[in-house]
């Protein structure tokens, strides 16, 4: 099916299994019932909060089994799951055994684009380990900037079935896919698309490196005008090649160098194209200067870059990306600037909840005060400790795992002083805050990014920035 064929389904009387309630369940439910689907949502969970929303929907004419999400029920024809539940579950192994096909939300959006009457918009793809959230709003940035109507969307914002069945009509999607979303998506083909970088993440959903790249790599499946791909990160590249295109797709890479042809890179500060120009052996075409990123460290110029790069493939001129990126503004705990007290800069990135986001987070400093620790998901600090350690003036620790990192430190630098905070009461972020002035000198940042996940302290890593944040603005009061 061709990029921008639109795909009919007479779903009048089909039996379709919709595994999970939630944000993308319930939503599937409800648009299959409208369409005549015989719907049957199943749910692992049976508590209070299920109950509610299997009345809201039983209500409707909707059958929903809670407290069994194990059981294909007979008859199914199609499930449709909520990207979070693992390919192994038994429901998806009696689908398989049955020859019943599994789609995930992804998959069942871009089968309904263009079913209410409405002109189904080309869609321009955004996956990779980290950076995908703020490359897709710098790409809707872009776009809006370009006067085009257009949405952020699937891993954030907008839901894309609601974006798709919905009463505003796009010009263009620019759609956040995370790797559980394109493992579902088999026929998914966007305009263009992009994976920004692979580092080892959700492997125990995925079971291997390999198989998490190879469903990252599915966004590249059926491009149409580019496959935009990391210079610094080869493996995503590999996806390109490896990747089934329509006829006349090209690579375009991006790099935080000077860009050779078919390539997106920086030149004395510019922010320059040598893939949608003209002559790209000899010429390139001035887009923005690092200053108009917000904020200008490297992994998030890389941002911009890609996000160019998608929005050039859609025909956007160079004057709107510029305005785009200049009207920008990331999400809280993304390299957020709290505050400066006493030549000290402290800045909260929570959302740095891996060691590949860390070291990013690390690389655009030159010398921090690095606040770290929490559920480590399996991950190991060695390489990430090596990397940063000509940076690190100290490192303060807490949450389960900091041991980890403890051990890192003394292995790969054993002459930054560290503290170790036990503790894990609601105070124990601003005693972390506190410390780390202690061992911060003026022109230095303190700076979070955990490397780890935050449930151990916190509800998410918003509650962690927040307390960061509130911690940071206290001692700001103090010192004023």
């Amino acid at each position: 099916m061709g990029s921008q064929e639109v795909s009919t389904v007479d779903w009048q009387g089909k039996h379709v299994t919709v595994a999970g309630l939630g944000v993308s369940g319930i939503p599937a439910a409800r648009a299959l019932h409208e369409r005549g689907a015989l719907v049957t949502v199943v749910n692992d969970g049976d508590d209070e909060r299920a109950r509610a929303q299997a009345a809201e929907l039983e209500a409707l004419g909707i059958t929903v089994r809670l407290g069994d999400g194990a059981t294909l029920p007979p008859s199914t024809e199609l499930v449709v799951t909520a990207p979070g539940w693992q390919p192994d579950k038994p429901l998806f192994l009696a689908a398989a055994e049955a020859g019943v096909p599994v789609w995930g939300d992804v998959e069942l959006a871009w089968r309904l684009r263009g079913d209410n009457g409405k002109k189904a918009a080309p869609w321009l793809a955004v996956t990779g380990t980290n950076g995908k959230t703020t490359t897709v709003r710098m790409l809707a940035s872009i776009l809006e900037a370009a006067g085009l109507r257009t949405a952020a969307v699937g891993n954030i914002g907008v839901s894309l079935l609601d974006a798709v069945l919905g009463d505003t009509e796009y010009d263009v999607l620019a759609v956040e896919l995370s790797s559980y979303q394109l493992h579902w998506a088999p026929s998914l083909r966007a305009h263009s698309a992009a994976v920004l970088n692979l580092a080892p993440d959700h492997l125990d959903w995925h079971g291997s490196m390999e198989a998490y790249a190879a469903d990252k790599g599915r966004v590249y499946e059926g491009n149409t005008v580019a496959c935009v791909y990391n210079v610094a990160d080869p493996a995503t590249e590999d996806l390109v090649r490896e990747a089934d295109v329509e006829e006349g797709c090209r690579a375009i890479g991006f790099t935080l160098g000077a860009p050779g042809p078919s390539q997106l890179g920086v030149v004395d500060g510019i922010l320059v194209d040598r893939a949608f120009v003209a002559n790209r052996q000899k010429h390139a075409q001035e887009l923005a200067e690092v200053t108009d990123v917000n904020p200008p460290a490297p992994h998030n110029i890389a941002n911009a870059l890609a996000a160019a790069a998608l929005a050039r493939a859609f025909g956007v001129e160079p004057a709107a990306v510029r305005e785009g990126l200049r009207a920008f503004r990331p999400d809280a705990h993304r390299i957020e600037h709290v505050a400066d007290i006493g030549e000290v800069a402290y800045v909260d990135d929570s959302k740095a909840t891996n060691t590949h986001a860390t070291e990013a987070s690390l690389a655009a400093y030159d010398s921090i005060v690095w606040i770290a620790g929490g559920l480590a998901k399996g991950a190991t600090f060695d390489e990430l400790v090596t990397g940063a350690a000509k940076r690190l003036r100290g490192v303060v620790l807490m949450g389960a795992d900091r041991a980890l990192i403890h051990e890192a430190l003394t292995r790969h630098a054993p002459e930054v002083p560290v503290v170790d905070l036990e503790r894990t009461d609601t105070g124990a972020m601003s005693e972390a805050v506190a410390r780390a002035a202690e061992l911060a000198r003026p022109g230095d940042t303190v700076l979070l990014a955990p490397a780890c996940a935050s449930m151990d302290m916190f509800t998410n890593y918003n509650k962690r920035g927040e307390a960061f944040a509130d911690a940071v603005r206290a001692r700001a009061d103090e010192s004023a």
